[in-house]
């Protein structure tokens, strides 16, 4: 049977994250993809120019539609704006005891514009965080979610740790925001650490990174794939996404979704 992946996130009007992103994912990866829409951003490279959320209701019959019918084998959650938000998501999960939850705590945006209300902070960690199977923070991120700063390997560690013991079963700490020469994202799954390393390279054009990143892992484990080869494959992808960029806009411009596999296919 197809792998089903559901996405429940904001919609970017420039294309390059939320929803867009992730459906461009996965249907890049062989998933069939479906989205339940928690705000309207208007955005584009230079920034976003409004965020519009959805109403609780609106946002619930959307999970609800697909959960009675469609059915489920992986979700990703992005940008869900405000506490209301998060817990009735949660509610959701609960209630079709979907268990390949992907929580990519989306905060701010990559122009600098917040994406997640103060309050919310604090319902992701109590709601959300407990039902992940995988957690993606950037290093901003887990510092705000840890209430610690992060400086080296070690820091990450530490931080990736402390998110563990919130519930998430799997922390993938992002290294795109460290110092290192060599890009680090680290993996713990509550005993073992694993290290993924990746080629820096210098480049504005990096919207929707974080998005793509997580509806990669998300798409990996709709097809039934471990927690390890889906983050593995996910680097892969958007490592291909940024190297072979598609630079568009003026501003911070999107990646390119369909580079991984026609690097697969041998193609330029």
């Amino acid at each position: 049977m197809i792998g089903r992946a559901l996405t429940i996130a904001g919609s970017d009007s420039g294309g390059g994250a939320g929803i867009q992103a992730d459906i461009k994912t996965f249907q890049e990866l062989d998933v069939f993809g479906m989205s339940a829409i928690t705000a309207i951003t208007a955005q584009n490279t230079l920034g976003v120019h409004g965020v519009y959320p959805l109403s609780t209701e609106a946002i619930v019959e959307q999970i609800e539609a697909i959960g009675t019918d469609l059915g489920v084998d992986a979700i990703k959650t992005g940008m869900l704006f405000s506490a209301d938000i998060i817990q009735a998501v949660s509610e959701c999960i609960i209630k079709f005891k979907w268990e390949n939850i992907i929580v990519d705590p989306v905060m701010i945006a990559k122009g600098g514009a917040s994406l997640l209300q103060d309050e919310a902070v604090q319902a992701l960690k109590e709601y959300l965080l407990p039902l992940a199977m995988v957690v993606t923070p950037n290093i901003p991120e887990a510092e705000v979610l840890t209430d610690m700063s992060i400086h080296s390997i070690d820091d990450r560690v530490e931080a990736a740790k402390r998110l563990h013991q919130l519930g998430a079963k799997h922390v993938v700490l992002k290294g795109g925001h460290g110092n290192e020469e060599e890009l680090v994202d680290i993996l713990y799954d509550g005993v073992n650490v694993s290290f993924f390393k990746g080629q820096r390279k210098s480049t504005k054009n990096t919207h929707g990174t974080g998005c793509t990143f997580a509806a990669a892992i998300t798409a990996e484990m709709a097809k039934g794939q471990s927690v390890k080869h889906a983050v593995q494959t996910a680097k892969s992808f958007i490592q291909a996404a940024i190297e072979d960029d598609l630079k568009l806009g003026n501003g911070h411009g999107p990646t390119n979704h369909w580079a991984y596999q026609r690097r697969q296919r041998g193609g330029n």
